[in-house]
C-alpha cells in the first residue's frame, strides 16, 4: 500500500488541518501518517488559540515516521513559524523525501491569521524549492508574487512568477473567483494547463486547501503524473462539495465521505484526464 506523511496543524473541529488531511489521503486509497506543527482551537468561526510544538519535538516526529514507514508523499500545511519551516526542510533533505506537496495556509477560511511575516519569507527561501507543486489559493498567490489578481491573466502572470522565481511548479487555486473555479497550473519547466472547474452552490468551504493539497499528495503518491494528480484532486472535492454537508455556524467542513457513497467506486471512476 501506497503512503502519505501530513505535516501540519491541528483542526479540533476536524474541518481542515491534520485531520482533513488524514481522511482525505485515507479516502483516495493511501495510508496516512501525520507529523503535527501546532494545536489550534478553532471551529467553522475562527481560530481563537494556536500552540506551536517545538522544533525538536517536530523533528522526532517526522523522524519516527520516515525511519519505520517512509511515505511515498509529503503533504505541508499550517507552518506558523521560520523555525518549524527551517526544521521541516532539514528533515525532508535529509530523507531525500519525494512528491512534496505545500500548501502555504496564510489566512483560515473563517479569516483568521495563520502564519507569521517571517515564516512566508522562510517558505520561500527553504519548502518551495523542494516541493514539486505548490498550492497557493489567489489572496496567498498575490502575497508570494506580489501581484494583484482579477483575471485569468493575471493568475497566470502571478503563477508565472512564483514558479520563475521559487523554482517549483505552482498551482494557482482560482476557487475564490467570483465566476469559476478554473485553476491554473505552471510546471517548474514552464508548461501551463488550465483545470476546469464547476463552481457548486456550497457556502461550506472549511478546508477546501487542505484537502485538495492532501488529494494530490495521494495521488502523486500511487504514481499518478502531476497534471493527473491534480485532475483526480480536483474531481475528489467537487464530489465532497456536492455532498452538501452542513454543520457549524460559519462556514463549515466538506463531506469527506461523499455523502456515504462507495468511495472505491468512485476512485475507480475518478477523473485522471486534464482539461486544457
Amino acid at each position: 500500500m501506497k503512503t502519505a506523511l501530513s505535516i501540519a496543524g491541528s483542526d479540533c473541529s476536524g474541518g481542515a488541518g491534520i485531520q482533513a488531511d488524514l481522511k482525505t489521503m485515507t479516502l483516495n486509497g493511501v495510508f496516512a501518517m501525520s507529523a503535527i506543527t501546532a494545536l489550534t482551537a478553532q471551529n467553522t468561526t475562527g481560530v481563537s488559540g494556536i500552540l506551536e510544538v517545538s522544533p525538536a519535538f517536530l523533528a522526532q516526529q517526522i523522524d519516527a515516521v520516515f525511519l519505520d514507514i517512509r511515505p511515498d508523499a509529503v503533504k505541508i500545511g499550517m507552518v506558523s513559524s521560520a523555525p518549524l519551516i527551517a526544521t521541516i526542510a532539514e528533515r525532508l533533505r535529509f530523507y531525500q523525501a519525494r512528491h512534496i506537496v505545500v500548501d502555504p495556509v496564510m489566512v483560515a477560511t473563517s479569516g483568521s491569521r495563520l502564519m507569521e511575516t517571517d515564516a512566508v519569507r522562510s517558505l520561500r527561501e527553504q519548502l518551495f524549492p523542494l516541493a514539486e507543486v505548490i498550492t497557493p489559493n489567489r489572496q496567498e498567490a498575490e502575497v508570494l508574487s506580489g501581484r494583484p489578481i482579477h483575471s485569468r491573466e493575471e493568475m497566470l502572470a502571478a503563477a508565472r512568477a512564483i514558479a520563475f522565481d521559487c523554482h517549483c511548479s505552482v498551482l494557482l487555486k482560482g476557487g475564490h473567483s467570483d465566476t469559476d473555479a478554473d485553476d491554473l497550473l505552471v510546471e517548474a519547466d514552464g508548461t501551463e494547463t488550465w483545470f476546469a472547474g464547476r463552481r457548486i452552490a456550497n457556502p461550506n468551504t472549511h478546508g477546501t486547501g487542505c484537502t485538495l493539497s492532501s488529494a494530490i499528495a495521494a495521488n502523486l503518491a500511487k504514481g499518478y503524473s502531476l497534471p493527473q494528480a491534480i485532475a483526480r484532486a480536483k474531481g475528489y472535492i467537487t464530489a465532497a462539495l456536492s455532498a452538501g454537508l452542513d454543520l457549524g455556524a460559519g462556514s463549515g467542513p466538506l463531506d469527506h465521505t461523499l455523502g456515504g457513497k462507495d468511495i472505491f467506486t468512485w476512485m475507480n471512476g475518478a477523473p485522471d484526464a486534464i482539461q486544457e
